[in-house]
C-alpha cells in the first residue's frame, strides 16, 4: 500500500511539480482512506469510496474537505488505473457533496489601508513585515508565491516581479509604488543582517520565512487593528482583485495578475463586483429607496 502511496506521489512532485505541503496534504488525505477501508486497490469498489466520504462528513468534516479529500482518492485511483495497476478507477463515478458557495472575503480599502500601514517605526522586523502587507495588497500574491520569493527576482526599477506560482509557472507581476517604498526599507534592513540566504523575506535567523510565518504576520496586525473576521494572506490576495475588479480590471487582466490557469476561478469576483455594484445603486439611485413617492 504505501509503495502505490509513494509512486503516486512521486510522479505529482516530478510531473506535477507539486509542492511539498500538497504532497503531505495528499499523503495524508489516502492514508485516511486506507485506514478505512482496510484493503489493497484492487479489491476497492465505489461503495468502499462512498462510505469513506459519508463516515468523513459524519465525523463532522465540513464538505469542502470532504469534497477536497475525494479528488484526492480519485487522482490516486486514476494514475493507478493509467499505469496498469488496476483495471478501473472505482472513484470515478463517485459524486462530490454539494457544497455552499461562498464568496471570498476581502477587507474594504480603509480596513486594508490601516492593515498595511500598522508597522510603523524602523527595523528589520518591522520593515520586512510592511514590506510583506504591501507586497500582498499590491500584486495579489499567494503566500507561497511571496515567502518563494528570492532577490534576483525583483526587479525595483522597473517595478515588476518574477513569481513561481502554481506548477512553478512563471509570470511577470508589477508592483505598486507603496510596496516599492516598503521593499526598499526592508532591503537595507535585509543587507544590515548580513545573510547569505538567497531568500528575500528572512526570518529574524537570517533564512527564509516560511508560509506559516507570514500568516502569522498578516493575523498579528490584523487583531492589533481589532478586525475580527478570520483574516490571513489570502485575504489580502481577494482584497486586492476585488478592489481592481471595482475599479474597472477586466477580467483577463486579472486572470493573468493572479496566476489562474482557468478564467472560472477568476470569475468568482464578479459576484462580488455585482454585490458591490448593487450596493452602491441602493445608496445612490431614488427609486432604490424605500418611501418615494409613486408616481
Amino acid at each position: 500500500m504505501t509503495d502505490y502511496i509513494d509512486k503516486f506521489l512521486r510522479y505529482l512532485e516530478v510531473e506535477r511539480a507539486a509542492s511539498n505541503h500538497t504532497l503531505r496534504a495528499y499523503r495524508k488525505d489516502l492514508e485516511e482512506f486506507f485506514e478505512y477501508v482496510q484493503s489493497q486497490p484492487e479489491n476497492i469498489d465505489m461503495i468502499d469510496v462512498r462510505g469513506f466520504i459519508a463516515e468523513q462528513i459524519k465525523n463532522g468534516l465540513t464538505k469542502t474537505t470532504a469534497s477536497r479529500r475525494l479528488a484526492t482518492v480519485r487522482s490516486f485511483f486514476k494514475f493507478l488505473h493509467r499505469e496498469g495497476y488496476i483495471k478501473s478507477n472505482p472513484a470515478k463515478l463517485v459524486s462530490n457533496p454539494r457544497v455552499p458557495k461562498l464568496l471570498p472575503k476581502y477587507l474594504s480599502i480603509d480596513e486594508v489601508f490601516s492593515l498595511v500601514e500598522k508597522p510603523e517605526g524602523i527595523g528589520f522586523l518591522l520593515a520586512r513585515d510592511r514590506a510583506i502587507l504591501e507586497l500582498l495588497y499590491s500584486s495579489g500574491l499567494r503566500v507561497s508565491e511571496l515567502s518563494g520569493l528570492n532577490i534576483d527576482d525583483l526587479n525595483i526599477k522597473e517595478g515588476m516581479i518574477k513569481v513561481r506560482g502554481k506548477g512553478r509557472k512563471e509570470r511577470i507581476v508589477p508592483v505598486g509604488s507603496k510596496a516599492i517604498d516598503a521593499i526598499k526599507s526592508y532591503t537595507v534592513e535585509r543587507m544590515l543582517l548580513k545573510s547569505k540566504d538567497t531568500a528575500f523575506f528572512l526570518n529574524r535567523r537570517g533564512t527564509r520565512l516560511t508560509d506559516r510565518g507570514v500568516r502569522r504576520i498578516v493575523v498579528k496586525y490584523a487583531r492589533v487593528l481589532g478586525i475580527d473576521r478570520q483574516i490571513g494572506p489570502h485575504t489580502l490576495r481577494h482584497t486586492f482583485a476585488t478592489h481592481l475588479l471595482h475599479g474597472g480590471a477586466d477580467l483577463r487582466v486579472l486572470q493573468e495578475l493572479l496566476g489562474h490557469s482557468s478564467l472560472s476561478t477568476t470569475q468568482k469576483y464578479t459576484h462580488l463586483d455585482i454585490t458591490h455594484l448593487m450596493d452602491v445603486y441602493d445608496k445612490a439611485h431614488p427609486f432604490a429607496k424605500e418611501g418615494h413617492d409613486d408616481v
